[in-house]
Order: structure tokens, then C-alpha cells, then sequence
């Protein structure tokens, strides 16, 4: 006697399920694939860790815990102590001898800004002896940076504080888009308007904050992911928001009537203005998980042009790097490939907590700058549900019925399915001075999540 079922789910490969739906029995595709090559024992070994269930449900619930909150406006020379010939860049720790094109520009740049040389031109000869300079990653001094995040110490910071605990992260002031300093840019134009940066903005926007009530950054992030931006990318919503917030104190700050009007046509036009908000608040959501032991939740993910490094919770501060990886995505004029650099800057914290290329499904749009199409974008936020620990109920997606974004990136679920976090991204000209030259997508290297698991997993027999 033989039967004929009723269903058949099929893992792997299609072909047997292609031969059985021919035969109009209903078949369920399990998108399954085989570890990691080498990372099945550390799996095991991580798998078994007593710590790592309640370690990462701690670690989850510190980060949906923090409100992030702007609380002033200052220089990185008062916030961070930064002093004559210091300089902070984005992603991993790096030497002048490996930097990329951009972020060796920005510092050129930076060193201009700061009246060690006339000539950005002439920072190379600085930098390359090392002499009466240094450089540390901006996430070393609780601070991000976007793109090269290079940061000086006449340059104005962001403060946002959580309430509870009082931890507070920085980051800088948002130059607009093309030929700026983060992407790699030093010309006479660049300069100028970081001088404007320096002696009005920053000046008019602390007195502004310092008017205000403390802006609520997670807030304006719950309302933004409602309204067409995903935060790191698109952050028109967010930004309007902001200027909304703020204009009030402004135009009552006593400052000059041209400069606050200066001011509002600034904002008012850069789109990307929140985003340096978007980020600090990201950072010092993770930072609250920081340190749990037996945690394989990702803290950061950060690139400085070079190198892609990650951070874990239960490692401390140490970084899994491998090689950045350059995006795929829509270029500027004339430009193409060949002309982009490798991945850079702070901005992948978005994804990290959540949004970003992670929250694409409430940004559909975004396909216009970085590529794909509207159902790719639905189909990311979706994949990403299944390397992560949990949902954010704060910022959820009204296209998925207001489904939480996937939260909490598991460096066990990566290894474990090969699925890579999704990153959207502009992409810097390699050429130092050049600027932007597009933008697009892109996922960490494969390697930096079993270098990850196998620290995960020696930590764990340490403990057994």
C-alpha cells in the first residue's frame, strides 16, 4: 500500500522540491544553508554557554532601555579633551601608512582647520613623520563619526545624554552632502564652511539646545521611521523635526539676524542634518550593553576605509576586523567603480541597533539613492529578523503591520546561516580630495564574525 502526502517541506537545494510541486503536492522551501566553514565547534561551544540566553536578554533589554536625549552643544576640545594635534577618525584603529584616500584627505583637511598647516597639502609630511600627532578611533571617547568621522579639536559635538544613567556620547556637526570634509574633501570651499561651522553654527545651535528642553533623539527616531526615513541614509523627516524643535530658541537667541537665517537655510536644506544625531543616539544605546559577559550581541559595527571591525558585548572593547568591502549602489555623474573606495565610517551603528539598511522596509524610497528595488528593501528588513536576538517596539515598520525592526545583531545567528548585516551606505571618492561619488550597499566581510564567535567560544571554556 502506498500513500501520497499531503505536504512535503524541502530543505536545501530546489530540485527535489521543484520535482515534487510538478507533481501538485504543495511543498514549503526552507531557506536553510550550512554554517560558517570552520565555526561548528565554536558554535557548539557558545550554543552550551549557561550565560549566553540570560546575557543576551540582558543585554537586549539595557539597549531598548536607554532615551537618548540632546542636551547641548560644545567643542570637541571641552567634551573630549582633545588637544593640539589630536585627531579622531572612524572605524577600527588604523596608522597613516594603511589609510585610505578619504580619510588621509579629511585629515589634511582637519589639520588646516586647525592652523597646523596653510596648506592642506603640506599635513602629509606631518602625518607621515607621526611627529606631535596621534589618531584614535572617534568610539574610543564614546563619540561616532559618518563617513572618514574626522574630528578636531575646534570642531562643535553633539551631546546626548540618557536620562537614567546620565552616559552621554558625541558626535559631530552634519556638512551636507558632495564635496565635504567626511568624504574626503580639502579644498578652499570645504574649509570656508567649516569656519562658518566653527563660529556660528556651532555657537548658535549650543545657545539653542541650551534654551530648549532637551530634545528627545529616540523619540523624533519612533516618529521619523513613520514617515518615509530609514536614519541613516534618509533623514529628511528627522531632520525637519529637528529644525522644528530648535528654530523657536534660535530666532530668540540674540544672535545675529543674518546668521540665524543662515542657520535655518542650512538645516533646513541638509538633509542629512540628523543623522549625526541618529548616530550618537544608536551608539549610546548599544554602549548600555557593553561588557555583559557571556553576550554575543554586536555593539558596533565600524569602518574606517580600510578596515570593517566589529565589537561584541561579551568581548569588551576588542575589535574583529577583516578587509572593507566596496558597495554596490548608484554613482554621481560621471563616476563608476572604479573611482569608489572601500567602505567607511561610523554610520553602520544605525544598523547595529536596528535601523538603517536594517529598517529599509519603512523607507522604501531609498532605492533611489542606494539601489535595488522596493520589494529588495522589504525582503532585507524581513532576512535581518534572522540574525538578530529580538524586535525594537519603538521603532516599528507600518508596511510589516508595525512589526519591530530586528534588533540586537547575534554574531552566533550570523555564523550560523551566513547571513551578513545589511548596510546602506555613500560611498567616498578613493582619491583623497575628491568627495562623494555615490552610494549603496553593502555587508561586513565574512571573517570578522568567526574571528568574533571564536573569542565568544574561548571565553566560554575559560569559564567551564
Amino acid at each position: 500500500m502506498t500513500t501520497t502526502p499531503t505536504a512535503v517541506a524541502n530543505v536545501g537545494a530546489d530540485l527535489l522540491a521543484d520535482a515534487v510541486a510538478d507533481q501538485a503536492t504543495p511543498v514549503t522551501r526552507v531557506d536553510w544553508r550550512p554554517p560558517m566553514t570552520g565555526t561548528e565547534a565554536d558554535l557548539a561551544t557558545v550554543a552550551a554557554d549557561p550565560l549566553r540566553r540570560t546575557a543576551n536578554e540582558r543585554a537586549l533589554a539595557a539597549m531598548l532601555g536607554v532615551t537618548a536625549t540632546l542636551v547641548d552643544v560644545a567643542p570637541a576640545s571641552e567634551l573630549l579633551g582633545l588637544e593640539a594635534g589630536q585627531f579622531l577618525h572612524a572605524g577600527p584603529p588604523i596608522t597613516w601608512d594603511r589609510m585610505s584616500g578619504p580619510l588621509k584627505g579629511a585629515l589634511m583637511g582637519g589639520a588646516a582647520l586647525e592652523g597646523l598647516v596653510a596648506d592642506p597639502e603640506d599635513a602629509v609630511a606631518i602625518f607621515e613623520s607621526g611627529a606631535n600627532v596621534s589618531f584614535e578611533p572617534c568610539h574610543h571617547r564614546s563619540a561616532v563619526g559618518p563617513m572618514a568621522g574626522v574630528v578636531t579639536p575646534s570642531m562643535w559635538m553633539f551631546v546626548l545624554e540618557d536620562a537614567t544613567t546620565g552616559r552621554r556620547t558625541y558626535c559631530s556637526l552634519n556638512e551636507g552632502l558632495g564635496k565635504v570634509l567626511r568624504y574626503g574633501a580639502y579644498s578652499s570651499e570645504v574649509l570656508t564652511r567649516l569656519r562658518w561651522m566653527r563660529d556660528v553654527l556651532g555657537p548658535l545651535l549650543q545657545k539653542a539646545v541650551r534654551g530648549s528642553e532637551p530634545v528627545d533623539v529616540t523619540g523624533i527616531l519612533t516618529q521619523m521611521l513613520q514617515m518615509g526615513d530609514e536614519a541613516h541614509n534618509r533623514n529628511r523627516a528627522g531632520t525637519l523635526m529637528l529644525l522644528r524643535d530648535l528654530s523657536p530658541a534660535m530666532v530668540t537667541s540674540g544672535m545675529d539676524s543674518a546668521d540665524v537665517a543662515e542657520t535655518l537655510r542650512f538645516i533646513g536644506g541638509n538633509d542629512h542634518f540628523f543623522l549625526n544625531l541618529a548616530m550618537p543616539a544608536c551608539k549610546l544605546a548599544l554602549d548600555a550593553a557593553r561588557g555583559i559577559e557571556g553576550s554575543t550581541m554586536v555593539v558596533a559595527m565600524a569602518r574606517n576605509g580600510t578596515d570593517f571591525g566589529i565589537q561584541v558585548a561579551g568581548t569588551g572593547d576588542e575589535w574583529f576586523t577583516g578587509p572593507a568591502q566596496l558597495a554596490d549602489g548608484l554613482f554621481l555623474g560621471n563616476y563608476g567603480p572604479d573611482d569608489a573606495n572601500p567602505d567607511i565610517g561610523d554610520s553602520a551603528i544605525t544598523e547595529s541597533a536596528g535601523i538603517g539598511g536594517f529598517a529599509m522596509a519603512t523607507a522604501p524610497a531609498i532605492v533611489r539613492l542606494v539601489g535595488g528595488s522596493v520589494p529588495d528593501a522589504l525582503a532585507t528588513t524581513r532576512r535581518m529578523h534572522e540574525i538578530t536576538l529580538g524586535e525594537n517596539p519603538r521603532w516599528s515598520v507600518p508596511v510589516l503591520e508595525f512589526q519591530g525592526t530586528p534588533t540586537g545583531i547575534d554574531v552566533s545567528m550570523v555564523c550560523r546561516t551566513g547571513i551578513l548585516p545589511q548596510i546602506n551606505t555613500g560611498m567616498a571618492g578613493r582619491v583623497a580630495g575628491v568627495g562623494q561619488v555615490g552610494a549603496g550597499l553593502v555587508t561586513p566581510p565574512a571573517e570578522i564574525f568567526p574571528k568574533a564567535l571564536a573569542r565568544l567560544a574561548e571565553l566560554t571554556r575559560a569559564r567551564a
